[in-house]
């Protein structure tokens, strides 16, 4: 005696996953929508977005008034994430508030193999940030570096006059981030040791 459910079953739970898979789509398609919005609330809240960006154009800076009767001491730090040398090329210089000035850090690629990488600012003490206008900057964009290859960077900057007056030190530090997977560095490694295995499997053993 035949067990099998009638063809009429077979079609309307065929029917059902259909409409069921139509919905995930339409859900995951719409969720994909909804994430930029998320993304650009959440980045305005926090500010991210702003740290990479530039603060002010070159000719506003120009014609800020510079504040002769005082001085602020700009201390620069450097971190780096992964296989990259990253230094400022002095460690601080005093500016007046207005005055437009240019500082250089140096980055160097310490892998055999070209790499991607980011610079995110942060600025101690924390009300300065809104007062430290960059006008040019490494960080507004991803910084691509050949295999052992080193850059000069600049940054152009200006304090603002309205820092207020308790303020007297401004510590800029910028933190560097390899952007390739370590999925990828690992497949790279992985390739490299394939190939020195392969290679030393076709050398002729020496006769004994």
């Amino acid at each position: 005696m035949s067990t099998q459910p009638p063809a009429g079953a077979d079609r309307s739970f065929n029917r059902s996953m259909l409409i069921k898979l139509c919905v995930v789509a339409l859900m995951m398609f719409g969720f994909g929508f909804a994430l930029v919005p998320m993304y650009r609330a959440i980045c305005q809240i926090t500010g991210v977005n702003n740290l990479v960006q530039r603060d002010v154009s070159a000719r506003e800076a120009r014609n800020t008034q510079v504040d002769m009767n005082r001085t602020i001491s700009i201390e620069f730090d450097a971190n780096a994430r992964g296989l990259l040398g990253f230094k400022p090329e002095q460690r601080s210089l005093d500016v007046h508030p207005g005055e437009v000035t240019t500082v250089m850090y140096d980055v160097s690629n310490e892998r055999s193999r070209p790499i991607r990488a980011q610079a995110i600012p942060s600025y101690a003490p924390k009300q300065a940030t809104e007062y430290f206008r960059k006008i040019e900057c490494f960080c507004f964009t991803q910084q691509t570096l050949n295999a052992n290859e080193t850059k000069r960077m600049p940054v152009v900057f200006v304090v603002d006059p309205k820092l207020p007056k308790d303020v007297k030190t401004i510590t800029l530090s910028y933190t560097f981030f390899e952007l390739n997977t370590p999925a990828a560095a690992s497949a790279d490694d992985t390739g490299s040791k394939a190939n020195a295995t392969a290679n030393a499997a076709a050398t002729p053993a020496k006769p004994a």
